[in-house]
């Protein structure tokens, strides 16, 4: 049922045009929002098994680790990704780390300086709530750094990644994909709810003014950082139903492609079941 999912949200290779690309679709699923919903609930015992062998490997020295880096504008839904699709698995085995606009401590070093500090370390699934991407997103359009600088971050992203694959790094990277009226009526739900008015930034509008240059920025760093170490994958949003299934979806055939097998026992099991069953009664 979604077996085609992960081969219609690969992005191919080459310039990118986000207009020609849908906001309000289920590429490679056939069904409505409750089979989608259902369909993704479903997963839940495969993915937990899976990241249970990926922990478990971690015991016998296996690097091998997971990072899901999610990339979009205000109100695209990271949030609920995190609650829907992660929260399907063992929260001891996974590690978010959020991006914030970084302190003066971290600017003082090179921008990969603290993403690198955010890395899950080994058998963990790392997820990366923005990332080292707003380098060349946010600090782009606002001019946070020269343009020279912003044209050498693409190479360093790309060996970054390289080398992050090199060690053991499985990668998976998400622009989530919505329209700009669709993020409208987001906001405009937040502002109606008092309940979520916590969410709502007055800067989301600020940064909503500037939606083509965005959209500019997100076109160019797709192009430069879609490589073979390091896809990307740009899922449909406006739909939250699909958006979390395909990147459940995603996370599972990642998962899958590792072969994960239980350590084998470092000790005789027969002898240790006869000592078990030697044991006197306890009282």
């Amino acid at each position: 049922m979604t077996d085609d999912i992960a081969g219609h949200v690969r992005l191919p290779a080459g310039p990118v045009d986000l207009t020609a690309l849908e906001t309000d679709a289920a590429p490679g699923f056939k069904g409505k929002k409750a089979k989608g919903k259902a369909t993704l609930f479903a997963m839940g015992d495969e993915l937990s098994d899976l990241q249970e062998r990926l922990w478990a490997q971690r015991t016998v020295g296996s690097e091998r680790r997971v990072l899901l880096v999610l990339q979009g504008m205000d109100t695209s839904g990271k949030g609920g990704v995190l609650r829907h699709t992660i929260g399907l698995v063992d929260p001891q085995g996974v590690r978010i780390t959020s991006f914030k606009a970084p302190t003066d401590e971290e600017r003082s070093h090179d921008f990969l300086w603290r993403i690198e500090k955010g890395l899950p370390d080994a058998g963990y699934i790392g997820v990366f709530d923005r990332s080292h991407y707003e380098d060349v997103l946010i600090a782009r359009v606002r001019g946070f750094a020269e343009a020279e600088e912003i044209e050498r971050r693409y190479g360093a992203i790309n060996d970054f990644e390289a080398g992050l694959a090199d060690r053991g790094f499985s990668i998976i990277k998400c622009m989530l994909h919505i329209s700009a009226e669709e993020q409208k009526e987001r906001l405009a739900e937040r502002l109606a709810n008092p309940e979520k008015h916590w969410k709502f930034n007055p800067g989301d509008l600020d940064e909503r003014a500037l939606w083509p240059a965005y959209r500019d920025a997100y076109e160019i760093a797709l192009e430069r950082t879609n490589t073979d170490a390091a896809p990307w994958h740009v899922i449909p949003s406006d739909k939250k139903w699909y958006r979390n299934l395909a990147i459940g979806q995603l996370l599972l055939d990642t998962l899958r492609g590792l072969d994960l097998q239980w350590p084998a026992a470092d000790f005789d099991v027969a002898e240790q079941q006869a000592r078990l069953d030697a044991e006197s009664p306890v009282r």
